[in-house]
């Protein structure tokens, strides 16, 4: 299947897999770009020194393309970008943050920049800083969201409508259906994220990839707006927050609820009650833990059945 995505990263399928903290290692990247997709190693819970050996690990697993995904708050972000360009790396996809800050660098050299957006206004302000692509992403997506909370299907057509580089959705997407509707809305590819968070190869912990599965619609929550928006799944760290909003909380009060390394206790370490759990609202149709070959297989038979049916 041949599209600007396919073109653009020299790949089978117009399917990304998002990068993601503490699930998106070199094992889940590998196995993606090795299964016809674009695999993205998670820059964003790595010290620099883990990144390169992800990276070179993802280099020994995989001769198809792969990327890292930056966050582009990272306090490493210098030692970051430097290891990408030593260690050869040839699509970087950037977030939260100024595409401006690191794109004429990475393209400069050589380099195939993408940067994630949750608006038309961040979806423009990316263009015109050179990237080759966007990824629009709508406020059914899990981890980090943007504070517009538009949806992925509104969210298509309206930065399609603006931007001539290629648009790549991301929210709410993990299945041929989904990816096929995306495309119908005017996306150019699809980037998955949840889907992939409950395969074999993710680095996440089992017990995180079981409660994925056992989500049902209604089971996730956008909340903590006022730092950095993000998709939780509702347990008892999610009702603690809940029960600090009560009381009209100030920044630093939910700073301090937060504290440090939430994340990686709940999705790495498998504290299902402690730990922040973030996944996207797709979770209620995640059924099974499979191996990420299966996952992109199984996209790709039905997308191509659906699109049959709808077309015969």
């Amino acid at each position: 299947m041949q599209n600007k995505i396919t073109t653009l990263f020299n790949i089978e399928y117009p399917i990304i897999q998002g990068g993601m903290i503490w699930v998106s290692g070199w094992k889940l990247a590998s196995a993606v770009s090795n299964a016809g997709g674009l695999g993205l190693i998670g820059a964003g819970s790595m010290y620099p020194d883990v990144l390169r050996e992800h990276i070179q690990k993802c280099k020994k697993a995989t001769n198809k393309p792969f990327g890292v995904n930056v966050p582009m708050l990272y306090p490493d972000i210098e030692k970051i970008m430097d290891i990408i360009i030593e260690e050869g790396v040839k699509i970087v996809f950037t977030s939260a943050g100024n595409p401006k800050t690191w794109t004429n660098f990475l393209k400069d050299k050589g380099i195939t920049v993408v940067h994630v957006v949750s608006s038309v206004k961040f979806a423009l302000k990316a263009e015109a800083a050179g990237v080759d692509a966007v990824v629009c992403e709508g406020f059914e997506a899990g981890g980090h969201n943007g504070r517009e909370e538009t949806t992925t299907f509104t969210l298509i057509p309206m930065v399609k409508e603006q931007v001539k580089i290629p648009v790549i959705a991301a929210g709410g997407i993990g299945s041929g259906r989904g990816m096929l509707a995306a495309m119908v809305l005017g996306a150019d590819g699809v980037q998955v994220g949840s889907r992939f968070a409950a395969t074999i190869e993710s680095s996440a912990h089992d017990k995180f990839k079981e409660t994925i599965v056992e989500v049902k619609d209604g089971g996730t929550h956008l909340t903590l707006k006022e730092l950095a928006p993000v998709r939780l799944v509702k347990n008892k760290f999610y009702n603690e927050v809940q029960e600090l909003y009560q009381k009209n909380p100030t920044i630093e009060e939910i700073k301090d609820l937060l504290g440090r390394a939430r994340a990686k206790r709940g999705m790495f370490e498998g504290d299902l009650e402690e730990g922040e759990l973030e996944i996207g609202q797709i979770a209620g149709l995640i059924h099974k833990i499979k191996p990420a070959k299966d996952v992109l297989d199984d996209i790709m038979k039905e997308f191509t059945r659906v699109k049959s049916e709808m077309l015969g």
